[in-house]
């Protein structure tokens, strides 16, 4: 793969990343650890945030004003930082539902066999 195609495909996984917290946060404030606990329940345990993956999609959340971030408590008693969407935030979780959804519906189209073709 070239260089472009790399920096491509780590677009799309961040986006995808994006996304996913976007929609998390959706439901209201949580701290870093139950995004990542809450993704995965989810999908059925399917996809699985590293803190590695998960800290840096916030930092580049935050720095586009998507999110706020806010200090307190964790369920058990510690510190946390909690984060929840801006109305900025909340747009781009519209728009970028709406693209996905798009995507997703033609890789199905694509992936489903044609009428006249074999499973």
């Amino acid at each position: 793969m070239t260089t472009g195609e790399l920096d491509s495909q780590l677009e799309l996984l961040q986006g995808t990343l994006d996304l996913l917290i976007l929609q998390t946060l959706a439901f209201g404030p949580a701290h870093g650890h139950a995004i990542a606990r809450i993704i995965q329940q989810r999908s059925d345990e399917v996809l699985q945030v590293g803190h590695g993956s998960l800290y840096p999609a916030l930092q580049r959340l935050l720095k586009r004003g998507l999110i706020v971030a806010d200090d307190g408590l964790s369920e058990n008693n510690r510190k946390a930082r909690f984060y929840r969407l801006t109305a900025k935030g909340r747009k781009r979780l519209s728009a970028e539902t709406s693209k996905w959804q798009r995507f997703s519906s033609a890789i199905a189209r694509l992936l489903s066999p044609l009428p006249n073709q074999n499973p």
